[in-house]
């Protein structure tokens, strides 16, 4: 059977390593591209991805990279025998706790998980801004991030660890975000459509920052105003800048007042829309007219709903 062909982004992605840690694998210690095909870069066979396998695994359980390309190297075939692992080397970390599960994710999940768990915040960047560029926010939250940061915090509740995982795939989360709204900014003048803003005491921001990040990339002005926003400052927001629609995400029950919804519907200027998001609201309490969208996808397509039934903004 002829091995599968692999670009060395694909590979990068599946092992959770920068493309330049390949690379440098590469140059140093000779575990490079196997395929050659005259006139074409070279490609990586599932062989070559096995050897960089246990490379990604012996230095993360410590061993020296040379060590550890020197048994990669001596590593079988995919699909025979086990893998050589040197003596004196740590127990591999493919289980006791100390791996983030994210169940039915693909591959790039896994590896995005993988660099998430050795800290190695280049890899986390890369892989996240690489699937922004070529499927977009909306799917990266969906099929790469969240299960990786369900992951996270499914192996926190269990063992009270990982916090400083969950703060750096946070922080690299939030900067990827920020650069994509950073590079679509609204046209000068022009008055927010939606407002968001996180629930009084709230501090989970990050589903909110995807949303923004996704409004602008289908060019939907908006205003951001984070995490825990008090009552009176989201009303003096809505009278300031009158908004279309406004957004209040809560993630837990803790902080799922509806009384801040019941407020937003009788302010003066009364948004058209009123959205709850987030898993702490819970669709029975919500007073009427208030909309509480599933999931990202479809807090986009209300929001489009509302910049259409307006009127697109004029071009600055």
């Amino acid at each position: 059977m002829v091995d599968e062909a692999l670009s060395a982004g694909t590979v990068a992605r599946r092992l959770g390593i920068a493309v330049t840690t390949l690379r440098t694998w590469h140059q140093r210690y000779g575990l490079g591209p196997s395929q050659h095909i005259p006139g074409h870069h070279r490609r990586y066979t599932t062989a070559d991805l096995a050897r960089l396998e246990v490379m990604r695994r012996l230095t993360a359980d410590g061993v020296s990279p040379a060590e550890a390309a020197r048994w990669a190297r001596q590593a079988p075939e995919p699909g025979s025998a086990r893998t050589p692992r040197p003596v004196g080397s740590t127990k591999a970390r493919a289980g006791g706790g100390t791996t983030i599960p994210v169940h039915r994710a693909g591959p790039v999940a896994r590896g995005l998980a993988r660099a998430a768990m050795r800290l190695d915040a280049e890899a986390i960047s890369e892989t996240i801004t690489r699937s922004i560029a070529t499927d977009g926010v909306v799917d990266t939250w969906d099929d790469l991030l969240r299960p990786v940061l369900v992951g996270i915090g499914e192996r926190h509740a269990a063992t009270a660890a990982l916090v400083e995982v969950e703060h750096l795939i946070s922080r690299c989360v939030s900067t990827a975000f920020a650069a994509v709204v950073s590079t679509r900014p609204a046209p000068a003048g022009q008055p927010p459509r939606i407002l968001l803003a996180c629930a009084d005491e709230e501090q989970h921001s990050l589903p909110l920052e995807a949303l923004a990040a996704a409004l602008a990339e289908v060019g939907v002005n908006h205003r951001m105003l984070g995490a825990r926003v008090p009552l009176t400052a989201l009303l003096d927001a809505v009278e300031r800048t009158g908004p279309a629609a406004v957004m209040i995400w809560s993630h837990t029950r803790a902080t799922a007042d509806p009384a801040q919804l019941s407020a937003l519907l009788s302010a003066p200027r009364r948004p058209l829309l009123v959205l709850a998001a987030g898993p702490g609201w819970r669709v029975d309490t919500l007073p009427a007219g208030v909309v509480h969208p599933g999931d990202l996808a479809e807090a986009v397509s209300l929001a489009i709903s509302v910049r259409d039934s307006l009127g697109r903004p004029a071009a600055s």
